[in-house]
């Protein structure tokens, strides 16, 4: 895996911009990085590349909410079964043509920008805890695992058990901790972290270390409806842009 040096200039800017989002409103890193990132290269290589800032973006947001070991405590079922099933989707993705992910990437992008438009009716999620933990943790993860966007299924679960809005950020970062804990095990038992990702994954850390400083400012200062609907738009263009590059 050779990294040319403007796909490194590209990834650069793009971990920025990502990192800047997720820092400024706590959402936004993977699931705007990765799209990104697969247009110049393939899925698993744009999967590995955001691994590990994705990992820091994830323990920073939950640390900037507080009362982490009450979160691990209250929502660590959730997070193993997430875990459980990101170390499924990894395996799937370390072993299968993963040009075919982009298209299930751009799918599961839509399906959470269109989903919001949909009232969603689950009241077994409430009824029946241990079940829904265990269908949405797992399932987040395997798509998580694969395509970076275990978001999405975590969001509707969130929202169907009637979480606070600092739950749900407490609740999903633990769960991306967690799946990226297990997934950079796994690339690195897998030999795909090189030297050359390692020592790119290091700057990248820099990079969102300043963004996250920078954005924890900017929360406080911009709309984050704003930024949303800016999100929302680029989101559907990436995922437009992705089924494009499959069908070609």
């Amino acid at each position: 895996m050779e990294f040319t040096f403007e796909f490194l200039v590209f990834a650069s800017i793009v971990v920025f911009l990502s990192a800047l989002v997720q820092a400024s409103i706590g959402f936004g890193f993977p699931m705007i990085a990765t799209p990104l990132l697969a247009m110049m290269t393939d899925m698993k290589t744009a999967v590995i590349y955001v691994a590990i800032p994705t990992l820091l973006l994830n323990i920073s947001a939950l640390i900037s909410e507080g009362n982490f070991l009450q979160t691990i405590k209250r929502f660590y079922p959730l997070a193993l079964m997430a875990m459980i099933g990101s170390a499924i989707g990894t395996q799937i993705l370390l072993y299968s043509n993963s040009e075919i992910f982009k298209f299930l990437l751009a799918v599961s992008i839509l399906f959470y920008l269109f989903s919001q438009k949909i009232s969603f009716e689950m009241p077994w999620v409430r009824q029946k805890p241990n079940l829904s933990t265990f269908i949405f943790g797992l399932s987040a993860g395997i798509i998580g695992g694969l395509t970076n966007v275990m978001a999405l299924v975590l969001i509707i679960y969130s929202l169907e058990a009637r979480h606070t809005k600092k739950e749900i950020i407490q609740s999903t970062n633990l769960c991306f901790m967690f799946g990226k804990i297990i997934q950079v095990i796994l690339f690195a038992v897998h030999g795909s972290f090189t030297q050359e990702i390692l020592e790119t994954s290091l700057y990248n850390l820099l990079i969102v270390a300043i963004c996250i400083i920078i954005g924890f400012n900017l929360r406080k200062k911009i709309a984050s409806e704003s930024y949303f609907k800016m999100i929302k738009a680029f989101l559907l263009l990436m995922a437009l842009a992705l089924i494009y590059q499959t069908i070609l």
